[in-house]
């Protein structure tokens, strides 16, 4: 199977007509990292555009969407400024310096390549403009917790053990990874806690934490935003 192939599937690809959700998911909890001075924004792996859609409800922006499944492309097409169908990489039509902000909301670890798809958005992004991600947490305690105790890592149709994610990351891989992409990033911090998520692990969670001396802080996070902006503007 190609590269191409395994993406564009990694991308929702697989899901079922009654998974059609997985592509609807707003993700409120990402507007606030979006900068107030940022006009127009791409939005890459943009699904059925919710996202983009409470985005423009909120501020005077354009948003683009870059989508590689066709039926959720044509739903975003209906709320976004544009929107693109095609995996996200060099061949894709899309006028450079033209963004103010490329958002990746769970995306990149999808991706074959992460690494060549934060260095091609340096061509994209405008003098200034920031990349805004959020990425799972492979050591999130309930992952960790059914590895460790249980002795079991079985994928999923959604959540940290998605079936089609490629790639896996922590916070120390998060920031080691745009660092090598050339990106500095300027804020990194957890997102969807244990308490929200996983109620019933909360005081498994602060037991051991206290006996390893907060050392596995980390861990209580489903997710982390990013906000990264290119070491040479």
């Amino acid at each position: 199977m190609s590269d191409e192939s395994v993406v564009a599937k990694g991308l929702f690809g697989e899901y079922k007509d009654e998974s059609f959700s997985y592509f609807q998911t707003k993700r409120h909890e990402m507007l606030g990292y979006i900068p107030q001075t940022a006009s127009i924004i791409l939005d890459v792996g943009c699904a059925s555009g919710s996202f983009g859609q409470i985005l423009k409800s909120a501020r005077s922006v354009e948003v683009w969407g870059i989508e590689p499944n066709e039926r959720a492309a044509e739903i975003a097409a209906q709320t976004l400024d544009k929107v693109i169908c095609g995996k996200f990489d060099s061949s894709l039509n899309i006028p450079k310096k033209s963004f103010d902000c490329i958002v990746f909301n769970d995306v990149l670890e999808h991706l074959v390549d992460p690494y060549s798809a934060l260095n091609y958005c340096h061509k994209l992004l405008k003098k200034k403009g920031i990349i805004v991600a959020s990425i799972p947490n492979v050591r999130y305690f309930d992952n960790m917790w059914n590895l460790l105790v249980k002795k079991n890592w079985e994928y999923a149709e959604s959540g940290i053990l998605d079936k089609t994610h490629l790639r896996f990351f922590t916070h120390k891989s998060i920031i080691s990874t745009f660092d090598e992409a050339g990106y500095y990033v300027e804020f990194i911090e957890g997102i969807n806690p244990l308490e929200k998520m996983h109620p019933h692990l909360v005081k498994k969670f602060k037991f051991i934490n206290r006996l390893l001396f907060n050392n596995i802080e980390d861990m209580r996070y489903l997710q982390f935003a990013i906000v990264a902006k290119p070491k040479q503007y």
